[in-house]
This record gives structure tokens, C-alpha cells and sequence, in this order.
């Protein structure tokens, strides 16, 4: 009988680390949001020492492939508009506002940079 309460026992600890890491990763990545261009440095730093370890290891390169067909593919999200401005001029609208009367439509990405990172 006293196995039974075993799973609940070690599950919390677990669940109390997890809460804990995520807790404090949105506190870095809320501090990270106004110093986009150190993010970016950093994410280049990060990615030069990947291909770097590539290169000295010879070895990782169908991993390397596929991690970059990902990247390109949400690269291609990141700079994609979330509306399409071709199929709003077939369906009548304007592409650009003509009158003070018409809306303006911002650029707004189909996919935001923090869910690019």
C-alpha cells in the first residue's frame, strides 16, 4: 500500500523544478525584449560556435541539414505578411488605402519574432 503514493511523491518535486525554470526563463526573456540587437548578436554567436563544432567534428551534417530546412522555413513565416496583400485585391479591396476614409493595414507578421526564436 504504501507504493501507491510513491508516483505522487516524486512527481511534485518535478513539477515544482518545471514551474520554477519556467518562471524564471520568462523573467530573462522579458528582461531580453527592449536589446533585440544583443539578441540577434547572440543568437549569431550561438550559431557560429554550432558550425564551428560541425566543421572540427566532421560529423552531424544530415542533423545540420534538417535544422537549417527548419530555420529557412520559419524564416520564410517570420518575413511573410499574415495577410496576404494579392488574394485582399481579388477579393475587391484595395491594396493601399486610396481615401482618409479607407484603413491602413500595418505589416504584421505571420509569424512573431519571439515564436521565430
Amino acid at each position: 500500500m504504501e507504493g501507491l503514493g510513491s508516483d505522487s511523491d516524486t512527481s511534485a518535486p518535478l513539477a515544482n523544478w518545471r514551474s520554477d525554470f519556467s518562471r524564471m526563463f520568462q523573467y530573462y526573456l522579458d528582461r531580453s525584449t527592449p536589446h533585440p540587437l544583443q539578441r540577434w548578436l547572440g543568437t549569431l554567436a550561438l550559431a557560429m560556435i554550432y558550425v564551428l563544432r560541425v566543421y572540427y567534428v566532421q560529423g552531424f551534417y544530415v542533423v545540420s541539414y534538417g535544422l537549417g530546412i527548419y530555420i529557412l522555413n520559419l524564416l520564410i513565416g517570420f518575413l511573410s505578411p499574415k495577410f496576404d496583400p494579392e488574394l485582399e485585391v481579388l477579393d475587391g479591396g484595395a491594396s493601399l488605402p486610396t481615401k482618409g476614409s479607407d484603413e491602413f493595414k500595418p505589416f504584421i507578421r505571420r509569424l512573431p519574432e519571439f515564436r521565430f526564436w
